[in-house]
């Protein structure tokens, strides 16, 4: 038997904070996108049930475009069990879905699937259940175990945590979490594993790199195998331009340090030691290779380089404090930044070491 293991889709997400508009707007539609491709790869590969870990939707009040995308991706793929439990984000949402009979749902007591060997079990984190679900689960040693739970695993019991410790040696073989949008896996015990399976789709720099959902085989025991998820990858970089003098060589720089693929996004942030005035190099750089990616964001994290022997003379306190860091042990490379972040202070500015 075959199951997927996905959580956070995160349908209806809000992105004009992290994209500009209109590319926001396209983003949405791809998290749309993620969720239905992954619904088609369960129908064409012979996968029984879809374990969905919690926030399916970013809000307790989904859009009602999103809710009825959501509802026909299931009507439309009867031949997958969705298992649809809900997380921290769509706690208090409402069920439409009634009348599909392929949408299973959980509440706040235990609530049991069985399906040949395999026995999915489920609950929602509330106040009242927080300390007590523990000791209410109970799993058959003979068959496979699978729980399904949303919230940070813990070494202590609260709403929206999960206990590690409470639940080793339960009989467990596949502890499926969600919550956390990145993909793990771990021992649990001797007997089983806890994963997150992480979000389909990254939705912003915070959510770097691939995503996957995790197809599971329960074939001799549990075989897990991390599928690919996402439309697009969003990566975020550095690139030394030190002692260059103008934004298209610095352009000329990034490309030799960085392999762009047409259709992912990028943030670039701009490193080393320059001795010039970097206040348009964002917007230049960016130009100069918007064309490369399907989106590009450039940061000047640059440092200006400061001729020390210029304040051997200065009589004012910025001069002191120089002459007393340049007298110091430290090796240049450090006597370079205590400088330039004393210099902004003295200014006024603020300095992130």
């Amino acid at each position: 038997m075959r199951i997927i293991h996905t959580a956070d889709i995160h349908l209806g997400s809000k992105m004009d904070s992290r994209f500009p508009k209109e590319l926001a707007e396209t983003r949405k539609g791809e998290l749309r996108n993620s969720f239905a491709r992954m619904a088609d790869y369960a129908a064409a590969n012979s996968v029984k049930v879809v374990m969905l870990c919690g926030d399916v939707f970013d809000m307790d009040k989904p859009y009602k475009k999103d809710k009825d995308f959501f509802y026909s991706v299931v009507r439309n793929h009867p031949s997958v069990d969705f298992l649809y439990l809900k997380g921290n984000h769509d706690r208090e949402t409402e069920y439409e879905g009634e009348d599909i009979p392929n949408l299973k749902t959980f509440s706040t007591s235990w609530t049991r699937y069985s399906y040949e060997n395999v026995d999915i079990y489920g609950i929602e984190s509330s106040d009242e259940n927080a300390v007590s679900m523990y000791s209410t689960f109970s799993a058959d040693p003979s068959r496979i175990n699978i729980v399904m739970m949303h919230g940070q695993v813990s070494d202590r019991t609260g709403k929206d945590l999960v206990c590690i410790p409470r639940m080793r040696n339960k009989n467990i073989n596949y502890l499926a979490l969600g919550h956390i949008h990145k993909y793990s896996y771990s021992p649990l015990d001797t007997r089983g594993v806890y994963a997150y399976s992480g979000c389909l789709e990254g939705r912003g720099f915070d959510e770097l790199g691939p995503h996957y959902f995790y197809l599971i085989s329960t074939n001799g025991g549990i075989h897990v195998k991390a599928v690919p998820s996402a439309e697009r990858q969003i990566l975020e970089t550095d690139a030394d331009i030190s002692g260059l003098k103008d934004a298209y060589t610095a352009a000329e720089r990034v490309k030799q340090q960085v392999a762009f693929n047409k259709d992912w996004i990028y943030r670039i942030n701009l490193t080393g030691e320059i001795d010039c005035d970097t206040d348009l190099f964002e917007a230049d750089v960016r130009k100069y290779l918007s064309n490369l990616c399907f989106y590009l964001e450039v940061k000047d994290r640059t440092k200006k380089k400061i001729d020390l022997a210029a304040y051997e003379k200065d009589t004012s306190l910025r001069g002191e404090f120089v002459r007393l860091v340049c007298e110091s042990d430290l090796p240049d490379e450090d006597k370079q930044m205590i400088v330039h972040c004393g210099l902004k202070v003295l200014e006024g500015e603020d300095c992130d070491l």
